[in-house]
């Protein structure tokens, strides 16, 4: 086995090597849309949940089911 690395590339050639020494750490303790993207994404679960419940309603799928019948019967 060879002895592990003792400091990185002065810069790194290929993509993993780029993104082994890239500073994630960095980014996420230091800009702000890290930190919101996830509390943005959590508060827009059930909002999501709520448009997606009214929109599959058995009464919007009946009318959306008769319309579609109407329009394909116009057409043939």
């Amino acid at each position: 086995m060879s002895d592990p690395v003792s400091r990185p590339m002065k810069f790194p050639y290929t993509f993993s090597a780029q993104i082994a020494q890239f500073p994630f750490q960095h980014y996420v303790k230091n800009q702000w849309i890290w930190r919101y993207y996830f509390i943005a994404f959590g508060v827009s679960i059930p909002l999501f949940y709520k448009i997606s419940k009214l929109a599959n309603s058995p009464g919007n799928v009946a009318k959306w089911a008769e319309s579609k019948r109407k329009e394909h019967e116009e057409h043939h």
